[in-house]
C-alpha cells in the first residue's frame, strides 16, 4: 500500500487532519463541552471527503453504502429497545436527533467505516480472499470500537446500564461487522481509496488521543 497522493487526495487528507486535530485539541481541552456536539457534522464531512475520493461509482457502490446504513441503523433501533443485540445501552444528545431513540448518524457511521476498513485491508491483503477479508476487517472494527467505547461514553455518546461495556456488544460487531464487510469484499474487493486509509488512522488515533486525556 503506497501513498503517491494527487493534489485532491492531499487536500482532502489535510481537511480531515484540520477536523480531527482540532476536535483532541478543543475537546480534550474541556472549556468547549458544547463542541463535542458538532460531531454529526464531522461525520457528515468525513463521510462525503472519502467518498468525494471514491474511485469508481457503481451500483455495487451505493448497495454496499446503503445496505451499511440500513442495517447498522437498523441493528442499533433493535438494540436500543430490546437490549438483545448490544446489550441494554441507551444514546445520548450528541450523534443529534434519534428516531426509536436511535440517531440516524449512527448509521453513517456504520456506513463510514465499513468503507474505510474495507478499502484499507483491500490495500493490504489483496490476494487474499473476500471471507478472511472479512474475518480481518470485522476484527479491525471491534478494535476500534474498544478505542471508542470509554470516549463515548464520558462525553455522553451513549451510556450502558451495565458497568462495563458487555462482552455481547464487542461479539455483536463482530458477526454484523462481518456480514457487512463480506459483501464489501466480494462486491468491491478491488476498490482502493488512500483518503479512506488515512481517515481510519485519524480515527484511531482520535479516540485514542481523547482515551488518554479522560483516564
Amino acid at each position: 500500500m503506497t501513498l503517491d497522493l494527487n493534489r485532491q487526495e492531499s487536500y482532502s487528507i489535510l481537511l480531515l487532519l484540520a477536523f480531527y486535530l482540532s476536535g483532541v485539541l478543543i475537546i480534550g481541552s474541556g472549556h468547549f463541552p458544547d463542541f463535542i456536539l458538532l460531531t454529526p457534522l464531522n461525520l457528515l464531512v468525513s463521510i462525503g471527503v472519502v467518498l468525494w475520493n471514491h474511485p469508481q461509482w457503481s451500483a455495487a457502490t451505493w448497495g454496499v453504502l446503503l445496505l451499511s446504513f440500513a442495517v447498522g441503523f437498523g441493528v442499533e433501533i433493535i438494540g436500543i429497545n430490546t437490549g438483545l443485540i448490544f446489550g441494554e445501552y441507551a444514546y445520548g444528545p450528541v450523534l443529534g436527533w434519534k428516531i426509536l431513540g436511535t440517531p440516524p448518524m449512527i448509521g453513517i457511521n456504520w456506513a463510514l467505516l465499513t468503507y474505510c476498513i474495507g478499502c484499507t485491508v483491500n490495500a493490504l491483503l489483496p490476494q487474499w480472499s473476500w471471507p478472511l477479508r472479512a474475518a480481518i476487517s470485522a476484527s479491525v472494527m471491534v478494535l476500534l470500537d474498544y478505542f471508542i467505547e470509554p470516549v463515548a461514553i464520558f462525553y455522553d455518546m451513549w451510556t450502558w446500564t451495565a458497568p462495563e461495556v458487555p462482552l455481547q456488544n464487542y461479539l455483536a460487531w463482530f458477526v454484523i461487522s462481518w456480514i457487512l464487510l463480506a459483501v464489501f469484499h466480494y462486491l468491491q474487493g478491488w476498490i482502493k481509496n488512500k483518503v479512506a486509509y488515512c481517515l481510519l488512522i485519524m480515527q484511531f488515533l482520535f479516540f485514542w488521543a481523547l482515551g488518554q486525556i479522560i483516564a
